[in-house]
């Protein structure tokens, strides 16, 4: 599937489902069910809480060896896993949907944290440059966060069985492209491992003499940089502390909505204001990439500020707002924090996978993280639970890496990781679909309403 038939799939799919839905009549008088993701007010499937004991057997086993999987390839991938985790947690451990969604957010957290973690003690694999990719972060992080609060509002406009099928076709399309990106990374990187063997099986030296097996010493060899000194080169404070301010202003903004009164002046004015923030860091972006990318083109200088191929003309830059708040959507109508998108969308802009992972992470960390503080003080998911959960997540997150990082270095193969993103984003289209369709026909045999909802009165 080339690009150009990935977004032709996506933009006439979507149009028919929400045509579809448009052609069902709406009412004020009806029974809705939850999303998947669910918002920050009490509403949905059913308003009792189901919190599980946590104590020892055969479904906390369960959980945490498909978490513990879940985690592992997810944070790999650079998707976070949780279109994974909120069916595990409602089928298999038994919580309702909105605990199993906030309960999702804080294994993300725990993944995402260790796996960031980790990357910031491994150095680029080809320039001296950080792992993690400041510019591209900045550029997708606040308009990621803006398209998580716009998914919280759709997931209650939305009906059910329409967010079931959007999710459907969005992973199903990106994970096949995802594999065909994969399989391309890998049919270069046998091409290059041959020729590498062929060069290394015969080496001629200036005389003309035909060399066999002979290796060479670097005259200057390169100098090995200690874990500490790593660690300190891949941190950028002055863009975490950017990154900290979207994430603090999100934080306050979302912890005051929720005193207000739903659909109030002060509320619309609210949510507003985080439109402005994201922009404002966004755009403080856009501009010194456009910048660069004029400046390089006029020097003739073919090296980039970022690690993405793409030029950031006007238009490709749009192009990449409008995938970070699709991204943003799907994480708060799934539950995830929105991986599922950077992430494919990073190597689709040709990041190496290495790098498109570990920027994915760290941007993953910072999103999940605000749904946690903010379902904490809603006191949404149990104490127990969340920190046993969270601390299998981060040990999965970090030994995830540790492995697949050691498996690219035996086999030379950086589209291992590729593969990885793009089974987790498959799994979770099959485990969703499955939970998705099983409650949409439920829906119907208790003859439910099945069209869009209106915002303000279905609080």
């Amino acid at each position: 599937m080339s690009t150009k038939g990935f977004i032709i799939y996506l933009l006439s799919s979507f149009s028919v489902a929400l045509l579809s839905a448009l052609l069902l009549p709406r009412t004020s008088n009806y029974k809705h069910y939850s999303s998947i993701s669910p918002p920050s007010h009490d509403y949905g499937f059913g308003n009792d809480k189901l919190w599980p004991e946590l104590k020892v057997g055969w479904r906390v086993a369960l959980a945490t060896v498909i978490g513990f999987l879940g985690s592992a390839f997810g944070t790999v991938g650079g998707v976070g896993g949780g279109g994974i985790f909120v069916p595990m947690l409602t089928l298999i451990v038994g919580f309702d949907t909105k605990s199993a969604a906030a309960l999702s957010k804080c294994m993300i957290m725990g993944a995402s944290t260790a796996s960031v973690w980790y990357n910031l003690r491994v150095p680029h694999p080809t320039k001296e440059v950080p792992i993690i990719d400041y510019d591209l972060a900045l550029l997708f992080q606040p308009m990621l966060m803006l398209g998580i609060t716009v998914g919280v509002v759709l997931s209650v406009v939305f009906p059910y069985w329409l967010i079931t099928v959007l999710i459907i076709i969005l992973f199903i399309g990106s994970s096949s492209r995802s594999f065909f990106k994969g399989t391309q990374m890998w049919r270069e990187e046998t091409l290059l491992k041959k020729e590498m063997a062929r060069q290394r099986a015969t080496l001629v030296n200036f005389r003309g003499e035909l060399l066999i097996d002979t290796e060479y010493e670097q005259l200057f060899p390169k100098e090995e940089k200690s874990s500490m000194q790593i660690f300190c080169f891949n941190l950028k404070w002055k863009r975490i502390l950017i990154l900290m301010f979207v994430w603090v202003s999100f934080l306050l903004l979302q912890v005051i909505k929720n005193d207000v009164k739903i659909c109030s002046v002060w509320y619309w004015v609210l949510f507003c204001l985080q439109f402005p923030i994201a922009l404002l860091v966004f755009g403080y972006e856009a501009v010194k990439l456009y910048k660069g990318h004029k400046e390089r083109v006029s020097t003739g200088n073919p090296e980039s500020i970022c690690e993405a191929s793409i030029e950031w003309t006007v238009l490709h830059i749009l192009f990449c707002a409008l995938c970070g708040i699709l991204g943003g959507t799907v994480g708060g109508l799934l539950g995830s924090g929105g991986g599922f998108i950077l992430g494919p969308l990073l190597i689709e802009i040709g990041v190496i996978p290495q790098v498109a992972s570990a920027t994915a992470t760290f941007v993953m960390m910072f999103s999940s993280s605000l749904s946690v503080v903010e379902f904490y003080l809603l006191k949404r998911f149990p104490i127990p639970y969340a920190l046993y959960l969270t601390a299998v997540s981060v040990l999965a997150g970090f030994w995830g890496q540790y492995f697949v990082r050691k498996l690219m270095v035996i086999l030379k193969r950086a589209s291992i990781i590729v593969f990885i993103l793009s089974g987790v984003i498959f799994a979770s289209a099959l485990t969703m679909g499955v939970v998705g369709i099983d409650k949409s026909i439920k829906m119907i045999q208790h003859h439910e309403f099945m069209g869009f909802l209106d915002f303000c009165s279905s609080q």
